[in-house]
């Protein structure tokens, strides 16, 4: 199955339906990151859920970024994505391989509980708007669940997943959100509680083959798709965007690293591409700086 966002809505449009396949995106941020197990679902998760949210972007250019900081052993773990379906994201350990006494992995102990999910929603205006809430469990799906509810009063269902192969690949990524609108009924509020209760992980159905369009009508048979979206990794990092850095810096500090005479490498936080600068390059940043101030 392609990664891709299908969005649809159900019950006389009372409920709002995300559901994802992010199983490449998800290996992308893995390989890039070279994520051990439970570092790959907790940063796959991440990314997939932030996906869902700004496929409802309207512009390219306008980005969300949710952060998790729980005081676990896995660090900050961010992921940003926007309206194209670009997402990227990083980890603070990639080294992680817990799991817990079910055999399934420890994504909540690797985040950790004592902390905070925040959620930033840039739409290029002179302001972003950010969103905090506290960890619930660490789970992920659990807590953006509760963000939803807390700062922004929509009430929503978040599963999301992760399985990966014995040799530490993806095998299979998704998410499916489901969420109430304003003035949603009782019945439909009694529906969504009762698909809530025997819905099975998004990650096995979309292993088992189900498309995105068959999970979301086995809950929701009278549901109509509205839109399919692409989702993808995407790093926009570049070389002239490191230089742009560079230039930022004291003169000072640029003269010490020319006569230190090892050059400067800059590596990329979200997709560890790394931009090799010269002795020779330096200098014509340090000339470039000084034309500019004339």
């Amino acid at each position: 199955m392609r990664d891709e966002i299908v969005i649809a809505e159900a019950l006389q449009g009372q409920v709002r339906i995300h559901a994802a396949c992010t199983t490449k995106l998800v290996e992308e941020a893995r390989v890039h990151h070279y994520c051990m197990p439970t570092s790959a679902a907790a940063l796959g998760r991440t990314m997939t859920v932030t996906a869902i949210m700004a496929s409802d972007l309207k512009a390219s250019h306008e980005k969300i970024t949710a952060v998790f900081n729980g005081h676990g052993p896995a660090g900050t773990v961010l992921a940003q994505a926007d309206g194209a379906g670009n997402v990227r994201g990083f980890i603070g350990d990639p080294n992680l391989y817990l799991v817990r006494e079910d055999g399934h992995l420890a994504v909540g102990r690797a985040i950790g509980q004592d902390g905070t999910l925040t959620v930033t929603r840039d739409m290029g205006l002179k302001n972003t708007f950010s969103g905090v809430s506290q960890i619930q469990s660490g789970e992920v799906g659990d807590d953006f669940a509760y963000y939803f509810a807390i700062s922004e009063q929509t009430p929503s269902v978040v599963g999301v997943g992760v399985l990966v192969n014995p040799d530490g690949t993806i095998k299979a990524a998704g998410g499916l959100i489901y969420q109430l609108l304003p003035g949603a009924s009782e019945e439909a509020i009694s529906f969504c509680e009762k698909v809530a209760a025997k819905q099975k992980p998004v990650s096995e159905l979309i292993d088992n083959g189900q498309s995105l369009e068959e999970i979301i009508h086995t809950y929701f048979p009278d549901a109509s798709i509205l839109q399919h979206r692409n989702v993808q990794w995407h790093c926009d990092c570049s070389r002239e965007r490191f230089k742009a850095g560079l230039m930022t810096l004291h003169d000072s500090d640029l003269q010490e690293m020319i006569e230190d005479g090892k050059g400067a490498e800059c590596v990329c936080q979200y997709c560890n591409e790394k931009y090799h600068f010269t002795t020779e390059d330096l200098k014509e940043i340090l000339d470039s700086k000084h034309v500019e101030n004339r």
